[in-house]
């Protein structure tokens, strides 16, 4: 059942067949530049009926006739694969794929149609694409894709067995505090592939762009280096500086739609209206474009990378506690003025703890987050400026103009 719509016995038998003609005909394209291709536009979708017929007996009592269809049809892979080898060509993927059409045919009919839909229609796609995929594979940066599947092994095997539940008078709940990291290092990932992906071949802008995403910081730094070894390339760098603390606020907003959605309405229009100085600043910047530049940006780490995941929470957590300590001890201004330090350093567990906060008003809150990225904004500006002396009168103008915008937002709304 799908959107309410019964999908009869009747259209799953044209679902399996219209499925194993989809598998068909893009192996039927391959055989104009490869021989001994197993399958085409007429074997698939026999291949298809017959998983369906397979499954039609077994559904009336011959349970055998569905194992034994696959067996048969394994070993007519295996004949085809000898013939192969005889050849001197070494892939499987066209005899696992015809396996897999069959168990598509009998899923089709079997089980839940999004389930027969999903393994055909991914079928053609690896099928298709598999010069695409040899591409992305030979520019994969091995080291990156450990970092990766580490972390995702780790989340898969930690997550379920860390305890939801809270513990200590500051309300710490293990399960929920990884799954803000999940959330974060997954904003990241997306931010660091693009970056990957399109910085270096559209220029430092869009580098900024996508940096912001990932960390706004880290990238504000790897500028300001670039600047350092290069003044000819300081106004880009400035430029992409700027673009990627603009980015951040949009980041954040969405981290806290979220994570505390309730927290949205009071404060979106004040990080959009943030960010739009900031685009507007960076524009200011006027870039000469260098036809021999290297636009690729170091210093960027893989988000999913366990070690920064693991640095997320111990600083969530300890902020968490110390939002809470200043707090009871100093009340709201002291929490605004914690704020104001946190600023100084990445101002994500910051404000997704504040965010968590069950005991500050709603108007402290969105004070210290507007405060804490004003604080972030002023040390962004300050790294860059020592960081590139040929641009600090720039970087210092337009970052303290940026730092002093914030103040009406926080203070007068």
């Amino acid at each position: 059942m799908i959107s309410g719509f019964e999908w009869t016995v009747e259209l799953r038998f044209a679902l399996a067949l219209a499925l194993g003609f989809l598998v068909g005909l893009e192996r039927e394209s391959t055989k104009e530049h490869q021989k001994l291709v197993f399958g085409g536009v007429r074997t698939h979708p026999i291949i298809s009926l017959l998983g369906f017929g397979a499954a039609w007996l077994y559904q009336y009592g011959a349970t055998f006739v569905l194992p034994v269809g696959l067996l048969a049809l394994a070993g007519l892979t295996v004949v085809a694969y000898v013939a192969k080898i005889r050849e001197e060509r070494f892939g499987t993927t066209s005899e696992i794929s015809a396996l897999l059409t069959y168990v598509t045919g009998a899923l089709a009919l079997l089980a839940d149609i999004w389930i027969a839909m999903a393994l055909g229609i991914v079928n053609a796609m690896l099928l298709s694409e598999k010069a695409r995929l040899e591409t992305y594979v030979e520019h994969l940066n091995r080291g990156e894709f450990l970092a990766t599947l580490k972390f995702l092994l780790v989340t898969v095997i930690i997550l379920p067995v860390l305890p939801n539940q809270e513990y200590t008078a500051f309300h710490l709940n293990p399960a929920a505090i990884w799954k803000l990291v999940i959330i974060v290092s997954t904003v990241g990932f997306v931010g660091f592939v693009l970056i990957r992906r399109l910085g270096t071949r559209l220029g430092l802008w869009v580098s900024g762009l996508l940096g912001g995403i990932v960390s706004s910081t880290a990238l504000t730094w790897s500028m300001g280096r670039l600047a350092q070894r290069d003044g000819r390339r300081s106004a880009g760098a400035l430029q992409a500086a700027i673009l990627a603390g603009a980015v951040m606020y949009l980041r954040i907003l969405v981290l806290l739609a979220i994570v505390a959605p309730v927290l949205v309405g009071f404060v979106w229009w004040k990080l959009v209206v943030l960010s739009l100085i900031g685009l507007g600043l960076a524009l200011s910047v006027h870039v000469h474009e260098e036809a021999d530049a290297d636009r690729n940006v170091p210093g960027l780490e893989n988000p999913f990378e366990l070690t920064p995941a693991l640095i997320f929470a111990g600083l969530f957590v300890a902020l968490t506690v110390l939002t809470s300590l200043v707090r009871n001890y100093a009340g709201d201004p002291g929490v605004l003025t914690l704020a104001v330090f946190t600023g100084v350093v990445d101002i994500d567990p910051f404000i997704l703890s504040l965010a968590g906060d069950r005991e500050l008003a709603q108007g402290i809150i969105v004070g210290g987050i507007v405060l804490a990225m004003l604080s972030n904004t002023i040390a962004k500006g300050a790294y860059f400026s020592v960081l590139a002396p040929s641009s600090r009168r720039a970087a210092l103008v337009r970052y303290v103009a940026w730092g002093i915008l914030h103040l009406p937002i926080v203070f007068l709304f």
